[in-house]
């Protein structure tokens, strides 16, 4: 069953065109990858299916249900979580702040509010110390490393208990050992029953971490399948290496 729909999907920004008549299918259950060449229309594809970006013809579905040109909040409400390649965190606040913020999903007027139950604060320290992080929390976010910035935002995410999650470059910037351990922590919350989309350029990551692989260039797939078919279409390698 597919999880996450993408049929005949157009986006134009003036004359520039970043998605054209782009499809995509995400099978629950999946570790889904999504790479390509810089410019081909990945994070772009990743806005209009959490509704960040309006699409000019074409489709959304999640769980068989319409989402096209939903709201944010709207999608992330029916269980789509999503990080973005620039972390989206609050950096004056400490870790475990943030953490509050993410269960009130009221912005900054969480903070106002005490933790409205002691299990929700138990949670949110919970998933501080599955990401690796709750050492951390009394921390002001913005003295985290990239890394760590980044696994801060993962835990964000996670306490929404979402069904499907869209990670936007995790491994971008991170050192090796982080990578690892951002690796490991996909692969658990896949066991438990959450399916990925990934955006990355780090391939070794992409083709060690996904069940299936998409291939983008120009605004559309151009190839899809196991990692190791991936490798070897000559399409994909033409679209790296250039025309």
């Amino acid at each position: 069953m597919n999880v996450l729909e993408v049929a005949n999907v157009s986006k134009s920004y003036g004359g520039i065109v970043a998605l054209n008549g782009c499809s995509l299918n995400v099978a629950e259950g999946q570790i889904a990858g999504l790479i390509g060449p810089n410019g081909s229309g990945k994070t772009t594809l990743f806005n209009v299916m959490t509704g960040y970006e309006k699409v000019d013809g074409g489709t959304v579905t999640f769980a068989g249900r319409p989402i096209t040109n939903a709201k944010p909040d709207t999608i992330f409400g029916m269980g789509v979580g999503r990080t973005f390649q620039l972390t989206r965190i609050f950096p004056r606040l400490t870790v475990i702040e943030n953490m509050h913020v993410a269960v009130q999903r009221q912005g900054m007027l969480g903070l106002l509010s005490r933790w409205s139950s002691s299990g929700e604060h138990q949670r949110a320290l919970e998933l501080l110390d599955f990401v690796g992080i709750s050492r951390l929390k009394s921390l002001p976010a913005g003295n985290l490393s990239y890394g760590q910035k980044k696994l801060l935002e993962f835990a964000f995410i996670l306490i929404a208990n979402p069904k499907v999650i869209l990670l936007d470059e995790p491994a971008g910037g991170v050192n090796p050992a982080m990578i690892n351990v951002l690796a490991g922590r996909i692969r658990e919350l896949n066991r438990q029953g959450i399916t990925f989309l990934v955006v990355e350029h780090n391939m070794e990551f992409v083709m060690n971490l996904c069940h299936h692989v998409t291939v983008m260039h120009r605004g559309t797939p151009i190839a899809a399948g196991r990692p190791a078919e991936v490798r070897q279409n000559p399409a994909v390698l033409e679209a790296y290496l250039g025309d």
